[in-house]
């Protein structure tokens, strides 16, 4: 009788909330897609994510949009020949998880969004296996040194993100204005950033922020706003964060195994620029992201990563 009911609740729970606006994604993070020379450090990521349009009955608020995903990441020294130790600039890390929020988007254009993530940093991430997989695809060289990976570390991490329009008379129909913070606790990060986001666009004026694919605000209850609302713009985003902890180099809070670990630089530069377009129900986005020197050794510098996002509305 309980599996029946279980078995009911999850059916019931699909059709409620296949009635709802949603999206459903893909993103990939690679160092390739920026340079086909550089392949170090943050090496590549994987996102899955679905989102779906919920109700509020605040006046001001536009929207809130609940989204789940899935992730891993990879991170790797610079050389792909790492089996010896003193070649690790950077420590093997891979951080496989799983993620739940909450965006809330204002009728004045200001950002709230509050997400929970839980997973594991260690060999029980799958980095390893992913990436010679990967690389055994492609043709690449074999990675050797993941021995000395981070050791197992459970994730529990919580963060907060808010974002606030400025200049919003002078400054709204191509281009518009945007000061972004974000602090994220937990076992595998603590750190705060701070930064401007600026919009601008290509051809139509843009649109409201809790309209646009920046965010992932597109969801809306008319159907027919995905065809007479297109996007094609350009987002610059720079940004000084400072990391007070950060596991895939410092190792585990719980423990002292990891063979391979290195004290960070807590003050940093980071800067993102890309494009994105969306063309009725499909959004497209390309962007490049710049990472300034995390931790301290003579060899290790600031790098570059691109990534690709693809999603669907339904």
């Amino acid at each position: 009788m309980t599996k029946s009911y279980l078995i009911a609740a999850l059916l019931y729970s699909v059709l409620i909330l296949g009635q709802k606006p949603a999206e459903i994604g893909l993103i990939t993070d690679n160092d390739l897609y920026s340079s086909p020379v550089n392949d170090q450090y943050y090496t590549a990521g994987l996102e899955i994510f679905y989102r779906y349009l919920g109700s509020s009955q605040n006046e001001k608020v536009a929207k809130k949009i609940t989204e789940f995903r899935v992730g891993q990441y990879i991170y790797n020294p610079q050389s792909v020949r790492a089996n010896e130790i003193n070649v690790n600039d950077r420590p093997f890390a891979g951080y496989l998880f799983a993620e739940a929020g909450i965006n809330t988007f204002y009728t004045d254009e200001s950002i709230f969004k509050l997400t929970f993530q839980g997973g594991v940093v260690g060999p029980e991430s799958g980095a390893e296996e992913v990436q010679r997989g990967l690389h055994q695809l492609v043709g690449y060289p074999t990675v050797r040194g993941w021995q000395y990976q981070i050791t197992t570390t459970v994730a529990v991490q919580a963060a907060a993100f808010y974002s606030k329009k400025i200049f919003a008379e002078r400054y709204k129909e191509k281009v518009d204005f945007h000061v972004q913070g974000e602090i994220n606790i937990g076992t595998i990060w603590t750190t705060a950033s701070i930064g401007a986001m600026s919009r601008i666009s290509f051809k139509r004026p843009l649109q409201a922020m809790y309209n646009s694919s920046l965010h992932g605000a597109v969801l809306n209850h008319n159907k027919e706003f995905y065809k007479e609302q297109r996007e094609f713009f350009l987002y610059i985003n720079p940004m000084v964060q400072y990391m007070q902890y950060d596991a895939t180099i410092q190792g585990s809070h719980f423990n002292t195994t990891s063979p391979v670990t290195f004290p960070l630089i807590p003050f940093r530069f980071n800067a993102e620029i890309g494009l994105k377009y969306r063309y009725n129900n499909w959004n497209y986005s390309y962007s490049v992201h710049y990472r300034g020197k995390e931790l301290s050794n003579n060899v290790i510098t600031g790098f570059y990563y691109g990534s690709i996002q693809v999603s669907y509305l339904l």
